[in-house]
């Protein structure tokens, strides 16, 4: 593996589930040595043919293979094949695919467990070739824990991590001590269409600042950037009681943060939203009476799509009875959940609430079965978001068709997936990414307004 040109330089070896997370990871290390073990490419042909989510991923990671190696012969496969770019017609980096460790080498870890036998590939690969730094990336802390054990150099994969702590992502308003006005030194105001609009000078803003973003103050001042270039930043001046005083399916804000949100879900010139907080703090039940409302009294969508992320062992759907709707209730439960709690109320809640499921023709879906599809004119409502990864995220907005809007749901503090954290989830990749959307929102809600006790728990268990 080492040359006369490099007595020295960096491979890096992928684990798996970095290919289940990102099936073009191969292409995402420049111009370092990429290794494949085999026991990676046997795991990858096991689950490539199951009905569960991540075999789309395992089929796309292996076409990826497939296309970078081409033609080339065993001892260059050993070698090394150069990683073509399509884009720039030039080769960055090499693809090696390893060999299962040879009889009579060095042994650290018992080799029943796929993850030891990379381990111990590695180990012994590092004694034969010392002037090569070998790194582990994978997404299994507990792997990395291990290699590092070992003597193996271990990382997460990071590439589509757009923050490197939590504490970055965008919030979706911002708050301003005294008076938000002191800092400006000219500001036009223009009365049109029944609202009010503040144009600012971008120079005068020394802040990041981007569009559908909500500005609030001490005086009691609350905006949202309607637009933001190079000379100006355009804001929409928003009254605070006209927002705490919204209604929408016979829901108002219980705080101005959950008034902002109603603002986005509202604007049909939004097309996707993204609702963040802990548990209780009012995401599904504003997105769904939103959703209600637009689809019964405005017309504004024919069905409201609800899907949500599941856990691994309910994947296979084919062994719940009944229908996919019937197969997916178990798991949008939340769903139904808020519907009777818009109805808890009414003369008779059982009525009402299968009024409201076929007027507003509501339909759970399975996020497998949603790849390929086109929805118009629909409410896409996904829930549970901070499990899924950022290709997943991708396959499933865009689904979204003409007249559609995504509204996508999540707690970062209740990722149940062992190979994702609160930085590397789709939903923190998303809203990162859509930061600067002009059809685009996110709110990062706060408070449990649920119950006294759903709060109490939330702060202190």
């Amino acid at each position: 593996m080492t040359s006369p040109a490099e007595s020295h330089r960096k491979a890096f070896v992928l684990d798996t589930n970095v290919l289940i997370h990102d099936p073009n990871a191969l292409l995402n290390f420049e111009e370092h040595h990429v290794l494949l073990p085999m026991t990676v490419l046997e795991e990858l042909d096991k689950l490539k043919s199951g009905k569960a989510t991540v075999s789309v991923e395992c089929r796309a990671a292996i076409r990826q293979i497939d296309r970078i190696l081409g033609d080339a012969s065993p001892q260059q496969i050993r070698a090394g094949v150069p990683i073509w770019r399509d884009a720039q017609r030039e080769h960055l980096g090499f693809l090696s695919v390893l060999l299962d460790q040879p009889e009579g080498s060095v042994q650290t870890l018992n080799s029943a467990l796929n993850d030891n036998k990379i381990i111990n590939l590695l180990v012994a690969l590092q004694l034969a070739e010392p002037a090569t730094d070998l790194v582990l990336v994978t997404k299994d802390i507990n792997m990395r824990l291990k290699a590092r054990a070992c003597g193996i150099a271990s990382e997460d994969y990071a590439n589509d991590q757009l923050v490197s702590d939590i504490k970055q992502l965008a919030k979706g308003y911002a708050h301003f001590e005294g008076s938000f006005w002191d800092r400006f030194s000219r500001v036009d105001s223009v009365q049109a269409l029944g609202e009010t609009r503040h144009y600012l000078k971008r120079a005068d803003w020394a802040e990041a600042v981007y569009a559908n973003q909500f500005i609030k103050d001490e005086m009691g001042f609350i905006g949202r950037v309607l637009s933001v270039d190079d000379e100006h930043i355009v804001l929409r001046d928003l009254n605070e009681d006209r927002l705490m005083s919204q209604e929408v399916w016979g829901l108002k804000p219980h705080n101005i943060l959950q008034a902002m949100a109603l603002d986005l879900l509202a604007d049909p010139s939004v097309h996707l939203v993204s609702l963040t907080g802990p548990a209780g703090s009012g995401k599904t039940i504003l997105a769904l009476a939103t959703a209600i409302e637009q689809s019964i009294e405005d017309k504004r969508f024919n069905k409201i799509i609800a899907t949500r992320s599941t856990p691994p062992l309910a994947e296979e759907h084919g062994f719940l009875p009944g229908t996919e709707e019937e197969k997916m209730d178990p798991w949008l439960g939340a769903i139904s959940d808020n519907i009777e709690a818009l109805h808890l109320h009414d003369e008779s809640p059982k009525g009402s609430i299968e009024y409201v499921r076929e007027r507003a023709n509501i339909q759970f879906k399975a996020l497998n079965y949603i790849r390929g599809r086109s929805f118009q004119k629909s409410l896409i409502l996904i829930d549970e978001c901070q499990n899924l990864t950022p290709h997943q995220m991708k396959a499933i907005i865009t689904r979204a068709g003409e007249g559609s809007k995504v509204v996508c749901l999540g707690n970062l503090a209740q990722i149940d997936t062992p190979y994702l954290n609160p930085i590397s989830s789709g939903l923190t990749y998303m809203c990162e990414r859509f930061k600067g959307f002009a059809h685009g929102g996110h709110i990062q809600l706060e408070g449990v307004p649920r119950s006294v006790l759903a709060e109490y728990a939330e702060a202190n268990l």
